[in-house]
């Protein structure tokens, strides 16, 4: 699979051998079966379930949301294992090495400074250097390329994965080398109070970047009437870890082992919606806005749930200041949850969006992109220009890119019909979105060139009939989008105690 990670490309020779299930270890490189063919896979971890001994599985070249747990019959025990290489040991010449002669001084200075220090990077927020028109031109006027092409319409094709924009502020990539650095290093431990405050100016992001690529925990998920394949590591209760599935409720998102509790619990059940109130409803869909502090549980419930879809970015600790829009579709039996998103109740950076997550079963079907609409229509209600919270995942930046570009290039098409000029305050102002969002994406898609000493934008031809194409199929195949007269809403007002943490 493109784009996978790639297993061990430093150049040291490893050690081959036979290996039996005794003796394979975390390290090892091994043959495993995934999807019927024999792929190569590195042993990340190994747990005792019901059903037997399992090995959570690398796959090389695959994607690390399709790393799995796997029974012991699909690894090939013909085919030599190769074993990890033995750590080095420190050099001697370094742990030997003579003193500084100073060294009456050094004692007192290192007595002044505090045991642990933390250093904080932010990351930066430029954006590219603006195309001049000369390079500008001289593109027009080459043929492009098939590899060109397709980098120039990864914002409209949820078929491929977005490539990484350089200097790019919603870059994902940073934040997975964090993780990497952070494997190697002791883990930093905070304070009950440093938590707290961390968690408060830090939004919803994971504050142990370390814990980003821990190694998934559960299996296999009953949500209804779906099975469910977790993608990443979610904090529920370790005695589940060792489950082979477990019963999530879909109505109040309580967890159970063993689906003869489970079947008790769905007898007494009674909730079928979210515990919230209605804020919008039309033939498709609805939204609930649920205040993480009067439904704690039920909110805590949610985040577990969303843990295991969203590698970097959620929230499980306090739910206190956020607000939580769930969307979920009606039928005989209830309203199904299909996605949500949060956001703080006072965001210092503006931020319209903490944690966005559409279920799996449910993406590539157009909710994810209701989901963004709804959260720009409610910053629009309160007169706000909003921001999904940075850095976004892969697939985050992948739906709002294809959102931001559908919209930019509908309005620049309608000013161009009128002649009339535009600038990027103004595209901001009518869409809700940021300057810096505008900015980004113009820059991502080449649309804004320097000329004559001042920025215009540019629309290129490929995206014009992209947009023509997609609104021929909109004719066949309505586009479904929120109706903003449906939304029976008001911003809410908090008291000082209900934006704060709880704890």
């Amino acid at each position: 699979m493109a784009g996978g990670d790639k297993l061990h490309d430093s150049n040291e020779p490893r050690k081959k051998g036979p290996a039996t299930v005794d003796t394979l270890r975390i390290g090892c490189i091994a043959i495993v079966a995934k999807d019927g063919h024999p792929r190569r896979a590195e042993i990340l971890g190994i747990k005792e379930t019901k059903s037997g001994r399992q090995f959570y599985c690398n796959f090389d070249n695959f994607n690390k949301r399709l790393d799995e747990w796997v029974p012991t019959v699909r690894i090939d025990f013909s085919h030599d294992v190769e074993w990890p290489s033995e750590e080095k040991p420190k050099d001697a010449k370094k742990a030997a090495a003579p003193a500084p002669k100073k060294t009456a001084a050094a004692p007192k200075k290192t007595q002044k400074r505090p045991l642990l220090t933390r250093e904080a990077s932010v990351a930066s927020e430029g954006g590219e250097t603006p195309q001049t028109w000369g390079d500008f031109t001289q593109t027009q006027a080459n043929t492009p390329t098939a590899e060109g092409n397709e980098r120039l319409t990864l914002a409209l094709d949820l078929d491929a994965t977005p490539g990484a924009e350089e200097d790019d502020p919603m870059d994902v990539d940073e934040v997975i080398n964090e993780a990497i650095q952070a494997n190697a290093q002791p883990l930093e431990q905070y304070s009950r109070e440093e938590e707290i405050e961390k968690l408060r100016t830090g939004g919803s992001m994971t504050q142990n970047q370390a814990e980003i690529s821990r190694i998934r925990n559960i299996s296999k998920v009953q949500f209804g009437k779906y099975d469910l394949y977790p993608w990443y590591f979610s904090p529920y209760p370790e005695i589940f870890t060792q489950e082979d599935l477990i019963y999530i409720c879909e109505f109040c998102l309580c967890y159970y082992g063993d689906e003869k509790s489970f079947s008790r619990h769905r007898q007494k059940c009674t909730l079928l919606h979210p515990p919230g109130n209605e804020i919008y409803r039309d033939d498709y869909v609805s939204f609930f806005e649920i205040d993480g502090k009067r439904q704690r549980t039920w909110c805590r419930n949610l985040c577990l749930l969303s843990k295991m879809f969203l590698d970097h970015k959620t929230l499980y600790y306090d739910v206190d200041p956020f607000l939580f829009y769930v969307m979920t579709t009606r039928d005989e039996k209830g309203c199904h949850l299909v996605g949500y998103f949060s956001k703080e109740k006072e965001s210092a950076d503006g931020y319209n969006v903490a944690c966005i997550l559409t279920l799996p079963q449910f993406q590539r079907k157009g909710y994810g992109r209701l989901l963004i609409q709804f959260s720009y229509e409610l910053s629009k209600i309160e007169g706000k220009l909003g921001s999904p919270e940075k850095p976004l995942s892969d697939l985050g930046l992948l739906s709002y890119r294809q959102y931001w570009t559908e919209n930019l290039v509908e309005i620049l098409l309608e000013y161009n019909e009128r002649e009339e000029r535009c600038s990027i305050e103004q595209l901001a102002s009518l869409l809700a979105m940021t300057p810096q969002d505008v900015e980004s994406t113009l820059q991502a898609l080449k649309m804004q060139v320097y000329h004559k000493g001042e920025h215009k934008i540019v629309l290129p031809t490929h995206l014009i009939k992209k947009h023509e194409a997609l609104k021929e199929k909109h004719k066949t195949k309505p586009k479904r989008t929120i109706i903003p007269e449906r939304i029976q809403w008001k911003p809410p007002v908090f008291t000082a105690s209900n934006r704060t943490w709880g704890w």
